[in-house]
């Protein structure tokens, strides 16, 4: 008796073992590409981090061909491109707009906070700024969500 109580409380162990490591796999994964020297790009990395994301910084010289590859359109480049879910995200864009997209699964490119917004996550040094964040695809341009 006390071999099979043993037993099962072995594999029971186990078992939720193995559920809270799924549990953490579960987090989405965002690629950070930023240059090694850029400050608000790491504050947005944090801002992330703090949101539940797993996050893989890549530190580059030169973002640009990231851009061209996941279809960024000029008119919205930022400091840094992120890759989550199939979705290109540029810039300081907040998590919540990020849960969201992927919460929601739409058929787009992805999202962005063009230029560098004071106010938006990772550049909140001085007066906040009302901002966008857009949402791209092939035909264009929308707003996602306004801040």
């Amino acid at each position: 008796m006390t071999t099979r109580r043993v037993f099962v409380l072995a594999g029971t162990a186990m078992l939720l073992g193995g559920a809270w490591r799924a549990g953490a796999q579960t987090k989405p994964l965002v690629t950070v590409y930023k240059s090694p020297s850029c400050g608000c790009c790491g504050e947005w990395v944090k801002h992330m981090r703090a949101s539940g994301f797993r996050v893989d910084v890549k530190d580059v010289d030169d973002v640009t061909p990231i851009k061209r590859r996941s279809m960024v359109p000029d008119a919205l480049a930022s400091c840094h491109t992120a890759l989550v879910g199939g979705y290109a995200i540029e810039g300081h864009v907040p998590a919540s707009d990020v849960w969201r997209l992927l919460r929601e699964r739409p058929r787009v490119i992805g999202l962005s906070v063009p230029g560098m917004v004071v106010g938006s996550p990772g550049m909140e040094g001085g007066p906040p700024q009302p901002y966008a964040t857009i949402v791209f695809d092939e035909r264009g341009t929308r707003v996602f969500a306004q801040h």
